[in-house]
């Protein structure tokens, strides 16, 4: 059955640069979502349907170098850091105090960011695999390649680029079309994406991490190498409201979504139910 909700495309600036989002639903209790490393905000569509169906008012949101976002080319625009002054200028420009924060891999890592910046902003986090200690090799292998291809073999980029634009979106299953649209890319602001996100902090570190108070529900994939289960189950472990799922495969939330969605659901849910989240008993 379709899911019928309020679907509206937004912009603010940060700095002279532009950032686009979408909203679903309306109303005061907000659920921001963010997207994985180079991929469009369009990837959390059909999770953004299914909560904001339940009555909340969802985001979704190109950082800067993603989607329809600009693409600068200053490596310092995209560090964990600046990515989480990005997620809290949208909550300034939408008016939002307090927001449920969440993502996939780079999102995930984004939220953190957020809540260790300005916890009296989280409500509570949804953390779909992090990207931590465990996968740091995987991820510097994967991404350090894209990086010098970028920089050194253009064409490598350029010519993806062009076959993907011309393939029409609506013919093809939603998740080829974020496969083509991740594709998209320009060689220098994707050089310079993978330069500010490696190069700075990728996370608050485990000290950190244990002093974020917000309840949190952390997902975790088996088989995964840039984004181990064994990295989700730590952060589930390290904070103190945490509780983490086991998700059949990185392909349950694409493919088969109802369980993992039922559980999104009611974590928000709970999150809006709780007066003061920053002090809610442990959810383990």
């Amino acid at each position: 059955m379709a899911i019928l909700v309020s679907e509206r495309v937004g912009q603010f600036f940060i700095d002279g640069d532009r950032l686009e989002y979408t909203e679903y639903g309306s109303g005061d209790q907000w659920v921001v979502l963010i997207h994985g490393q180079l991929m469009p905000r369009r990837m959390h569509e059909p999770l953004a349907r299914a909560v904001a169906a339940e009555g909340f008012h969802v985001v979704t949101v190109d950082l800067l170098g993603h989607g329809r976002s600009d693409r600068p080319l200053d490596p310092k625009g995209y560090s964990m850091t600046a990515f989480g002054e990005q997620v809290l200028a949208l909550l300034d420009h939408l008016g939002a105090e307090q927001a449920v924060i969440g993502g996939t891999s780079l999102g995930s890592n984004v939220s953190l960011e957020v809540a260790d910046a300005a916890p009296d902003r989280v409500r509570g986090l949804l953390l779909e695999m992090p990207v931590l200690d465990n996968a740091l090799e995987a991820g510097l292998v994967l991404f350090g390649q894209l990086m010098f291809l970028a920089r050194f073999v253009p064409l490598t980029v350029t010519v993806p680029r062009r076959l993907a634009k011309l393939v029409p979106r609506g013919v093809v299953p939603f998740w080829t079309g974020i496969v083509l649209d991740t594709l998209s890319q320009q060689p220098a602001p994707m050089a310079a994406a993978i330069h500010g996100i490696f190069f700075g902090r990728i996370a608050p570190s485990s000290k950190r991490r244990r002093q974020i108070q917000p309840p949190a529900l952390v997902v975790g994939h088996p088989r995964d190498p840039i984004h181990p289960a064994a990295d989700a189950a730590m952060l589930a472990e390290e904070m103190p409201n945490a509780r983490f799922v086991a998700a059949r495969s990185i392909l349950e939330w694409r493919t088969r979504p109802e369980r993992l969605n039922a559980e999104a659901i009611e974590f928000v849910s709970t999150c809006w139910a709780t007066p003061e989240p920053g002090r809610r008993a442990s959810t383990r």
